[in-house]
């Protein structure tokens, strides 16, 4: 068993972000392919071009250009743990990223959405205060190890049109 420390990739985000979508940490194949959301398998970015109803892209600078024309941040809540394997419930000595400072420094940031159930315990943990600051909402996670089929996933996420000022 080897278990060693990984690190998250720095936050996209500009100045017109109006949501901010945190992760918790990026899976090994994430890692390898330095991408957010790098496995095939994960349901984010053909989500994202389904939401926004443009053509799929397997180009990450096209995907993070969809993020920011559509007003969205993404990020991890945790900066480095240690971990075997891609699985959150395999992450032990975590430490958070600034995610205080982030949103201090972007204040159109307004609501804030958690990919999944680990994001939210560890910015529960580490952030409660500004739990009570922002609009928050914990999503299904995009990761293929949640089971909930992909209509309900897209059906749930759909809160990103209102939230960025679509439809």
């Amino acid at each position: 068993r080897y278990i060693t420390v990984i690190y998250s990739f720095p936050p996209i985000v500009d100045e017109t972000c109006r949501v901010l979508v945190l992760g918790s940490m990026p899976s090994v194949v994430s890692l390898e392919r330095q991408q957010y959301y790098g496995h095939k398998q994960n349901y984010f970015w053909p989500m994202q071009f389904t939401l926004w109803q443009e053509p799929y892209r397997d180009d990450y600078e096209v995907k993070k250009q969809l993020l920011l024309r559509h007003h969205i941040a993404l990020w991890d809540v945790l900066a480095s743990c240690e971990r075997e394997g891609s699985l959150d419930s395999h992450i032990t000595q975590e430490q958070p990223n600034p995610v205080d400072a982030l949103l201090e420094q972007y204040p159109s940031i307004q609501t804030i959405l958690f990919n999944g159930g680990k994001a939210f315990q560890s910015f529960k943990r580490y952030f409660p205060h500004l739990l009570q600051q922002f609009d928050w909402q914990q999503m299904p996670s995009t990761s293929p190890a949640h089971t909930m089929k992909r209509e309900e996933k897209l059906a749930r996420w759909q809160i990103l049109l209102s939230l960025c000022g679509e439809k």
